[in-house]
């Protein structure tokens, strides 16, 4: 059998046999062997002639603390998501954690490698990359203590960025004034809205066909191409209908609300707290603010006016 040693080892496992088995002097088996009589002493008091592991017995971070290590290492189990997920939804609670460290972490738990089952099976094509100003926009319904109500929902391609607003009704009116609304939010020129072929959104042949649609006035106003996803191709608006979904499990699912306005306010704290301060893995641990901001400085000729101004947090 091949014999593993490290690279500075002065014995081999003959050797180490032989200095176990004698009942010889450290100093007579030292002088044959030409080796040191401390290595004469470590030997001779071990069952074993394989080389132990090096450093230190019990191996811990210098970084961490045993609650923040236990504390990362429970969420890696619990919700087997990928390296940088873990890092960035840990990093709100452990701002001295880098990735290096978190890595180490779990490959001494034994943990880097999430089970077969949660590894995507073949690589997906990348993504064709857009500039920002693509929005998509969708409906949804929502229910209150007051009945029924709509939610507008427009999400940036790009930049992640969400504006959302509910409204009692879902008219042509109502869809022209939240893209106006939404426009209004954002600092830089958008230059195509996605939507699906609701009545909301494009007109349907009829005796209306001549007329132009409310909302395709507002993107003809704006500069604005308005594109309808494809037929039969359900998930061809899919980043905004995820975005429901996170909206949807963060307001109504969780919580009942009385009154229309009182889950408005919910949703507006929602929204800064997730542009501003959710770090986002598509975005490489920026917020959708923090993106915007690196964007403008990168290409400022895409904003009509300085970012700065219109979201909290430092003036950069």
């Amino acid at each position: 059998m091949a014999q593993i040693l490290h690279k500075r080892a002065t014995t081999t496992h003959a050797i180490r046999t032989e200095i176990q088995r004698s009942t010889e002097s450290v100093t007579t088996l030292s002088r044959r062997y030409g080796i040191n009589p401390k290595t004469v002493r470590k030997w001779r008091h071990r069952d074993t002639v394989e080389d132990t592991r090096m450093g230190p017995s019990a191996p811990r971070s210098t970084s961490l603390t045993p609650l923040e290590e236990a504390a990362a290492v429970t969420f890696r189990q619990k919700t087997l998501l990928p390296l940088d997920d873990c890092l960035h939804a840990l990093q709100r609670e452990i701002p001295t954690l880098s990735r290096s460290s978190l890595h180490r972490l779990y490959q001494r738990h034994g943990i880097s490698q999430l089970p077969r089952d949660n590894r995507q099976k073949r690589e997906k094509k990348p993504f064709k990359r857009y500039p920002i100003g693509y929005l998509h926009i969708d409906i949804s319904e929502v229910r209150t203590g007051e009945g029924k109500a709509y939610l507008f929902v427009a999400v940036d391609r790009t930049s992640k960025f969400v504006h959302a607003h509910l409204y009692r009704q879902m008219t042509r009116q109502i869809a022209a004034d939240f893209l106006e609304a939404a426009l209004a939010m954002l600092p830089y020129r958008v230059h195509t809205v996605l939507t699906d072929n609701g009545v909301q959104f494009a007109k349907k042949a009829g005796a209306e066909a001549y007329k132009p649609h409310i909302f395709d006035v507002v993107c003809y106003r704006h500069g604005i191409e308005h594109r309808l996803t494809k037929p039969f191709h359900p998930w061809t608006n899919g980043q905004v209908e995820r975005m429901n979904r996170t909206l949807k499990e963060a307001t109504i699912r969780m919580f009942h609300y009385t009154s229309l306005a009182q889950l408005q306010s919910h949703l507006e704290d929602y929204l800064w707290a997730y542009n501003s301060a959710r770090p986002l893995r598509a975005l490489k641990g920026k917020t959708p603010v923090g993106f915007i901001l690196e964007q403008w400085q990168k290409e400022p000729q895409r904003f009509y006016d300085d970012p700065n101004h219109f979201f909290a947090g430092p003036n950069t």
